[in-house]
């Protein structure tokens, strides 16, 4: 009898929407509180896993804010980055986007650059160690308005080592994507990709703004689109690609339980979408627990699992040889390990 959850253990994996903070170890925020000797409410890993239950999505912004707070140091990000991508590469994991929201960290008073810096000796280190390979998205972080995320952009141009797209996350609902119009077209002539944050937080115009008025490539979450069999077949369309979360939609309350989690209704439609975990130690996740889920609630096949893979791959913001090269080492992979296995459970 095959075992199917250590064959899904085994696919290659390529992770899009992660975030470096929400990737923080509970016993690394430990020791960021000790190292900056920050006052925060836990002393103990098991507070920290107390602390990580939300009421709903704002509780989990403000428990997500509280986190950030505790990192008061440049060079605390390359410790970050490193766990986030040995954690991923424990998964199998291949290639990782990264998302870093430098202006919130900018606000508080560190230096953009040196924490660019840090982030790209993390992103080393993990290469060197596992080799797993990671580039980097900008969060502009809408709550700060449009003329600030022009600055961001500013930084990017003036320094921009690795970062090959941008994104807006923050507050959906009190942020609406049209006034990002022209900063977003500024940065496809600078040649970043393009994502947003839509349909997590926010109704379906949300997903649709983000796409008449930005030009996103892909959408990141993207739940509430299903509402709206219209938008759907719209995304369908234009090709748009989903970043889906599903463990951390269930934590915060965007979808009241896996089961009617949209992703399996958007994969079966022909939808580009893919699977990511957000962020992961936040949410008690990692990607084997994404496509061991998936796969028990939803019901995907291995082979659909590893579909989710290629569509990662296929969307990711690496270029086309690149991309060429590795779908084809990852159909070998997947070849070996299908055979190996079953081999083994004959």
């Amino acid at each position: 009898m095959v075992n199917t959850e250590a064959l899904i253990r085994a696919l290659p994996k390529v992770e899009q929407h992660v975030h470096i903070v929400g990737s923080t170890r509970p016993e690394t925020l430990l020791w960021l509180v000790d190292d900056g000797e920050a006052e925060k409410p836990f002393e103990t890993v098991a507070d920290v896993r107390r602390f990580f239950q939300y009421r709903n999505f704002s509780h989990f912004i403000e428990v997500y804010m509280t986190v950030f707070r505790c990192i008061t140091r440049e060079d605390q990000f390359q410790r970050l980055t490193y766990e986030l991508l040995e954690d991923d590469a424990r998964c199998n994991v291949k290639f990782v986007e990264a998302s870093f929201s430098a202006p919130d960290h900018v606000r508080e008073g560190l230096d953009y650059g040196l924490m660019l810096d840090a982030i790209n000796r993390g992103v080393a280190n993990a290469r060197r160690d596992f080799g797993i390979h990671c580039n980097l998205r900008i969060d502009l972080v809408r709550n700060y308005g449009p003329d600030f995320g022009m600055q961001v952009l500013d930084w990017i141009e003036n320094k921009g080592d690795n970062i090959v797209s941008i994104d807006i996350g923050g507050s959906e609902e009190k942020f609406p994507p049209k006034p990002y119009a022209r900063i977003y077209e500024r940065a496809r002539e600078m040649g970043l990709h393009l994502v947003a944050h839509a349909g997590e937080a926010a109704g379906p115009q949300s997903v649709r703004d983000a796409i008449d008025y930005l030009h996103v490539e892909r959408i990141g979450h993207g739940v509430t689109a299903s509402q709206d069999p219209h938008l759907v077949d719209y995304i369908l369309r234009r090709n748009i690609a989903i970043e889906m979360c599903p463990t951390s939609n269930l934590r915060t309350g965007v979808v009241p339980c896996l089961e009617k989690h949209p992703i399996r209704a958007f994969f079966d439609k022909g939808i580009k979408v893919t699977v990511n975990t957000d962020d992961p130690s936040m949410f008690n996740t990692d990607m084997n627990n994404e496509y061991i889920q998936l796969h028990k609630r939803l019901n995907f096949t291995v082979s659909e699992l590893f579909q989710l893979t290629l569509n990662a791959l296929d969307t990711s913001f690496l270029p086309k040889a690149q991309k060429a090269r590795i779908d084809k080492a990852f159909k070998e992979e997947y070849k070996d390990i299908i055979t190996v296995l079953c081999n083994h459970n004959d």
